[in-house]
């Protein structure tokens, strides 16, 4: 059976119908701000008192957007013959976000918990160059990283926490002496004589 002429026409103008009829759901952006899901890749904040210049991110970005330098400086042994330590500090911290194609590997590769994720997004410049941030500014970004979601309720404590905990409890325990009571078998009651069990 040959196809009606125009029944093609007829559906997509069904199609257009059934569409004007609806409400729409555009969202008046910047008017109305968007609801972004939590974990919202906008921007790489810098928590810069975690960084040990380890430079894993740095190495791992397949970009290589991010531009670290550092230097050495010597800490004095704390103990009398103890042996003076080196230890890198940081001087530039700076991501290009003009090539950074917000893949995560520098966040998921530091080894301290130095980069997180923001869910800001509006940092558009009109000059290409300002879309190198540098530590300063990559540290203002921290302010508005989302606090991490609440442990499941049935989930296992975290292995350093139970140390502590156990840690804590120990010496808590060492540091109260028992102090038995008059009932307590042995000790002299308010009489004087040894109580009996």
């Amino acid at each position: 059976m040959a196809p009606v002429p125009g029944s093609g026409l007829a559906k997509g103008l069904a199609v257009t119908l059934r569409t004007m009829t609806r409400k729409t759901v555009t969202e008046q952006y910047p008017d109305a701000q968007p609801e972004l899901p939590p974990r919202t890749r906008g921007v790489i904040g810098l928590f810069e008192e975690n960084c040990t210049v380890c430079m894993l991110c740095a190495r791992e970005c397949p970009d290589w957007c991010i531009y670290i330098d550092s230097h050495k400086e010597t800490v004095p042994a704390a103990t009398p013959g103890g042996r003076d330590r080196s230890r890198n500090v940081l001087d530039r911290f700076a991501i290009d976000f003009a090539l950074c194609m917000y893949c995560g590997i520098c966040i998921e590769v530091c080894p301290f918990d130095a980069l997180f994720w923001s869910p800001e997004f509006e940092y558009a410049e009109t000059d290409i160059r300002d879309l190198t941030h540098e530590r300063d500014k990559l540290r203002e970004w921290m302010w508005t990283v989302p606090a991490p979601p609440a442990l499941d309720p049935g989930a296992e404590e975290p292995k350093e926490l139970a140390a502590a905990r156990k840690a804590a409890d120990k010496l808590a325990a060492q540091q109260q002496p028992d102090q038995p009571g008059p009932d307590h078998p042995g000790q002299p009651d308010e009489s004087g004589q040894e109580g009996r069990t």
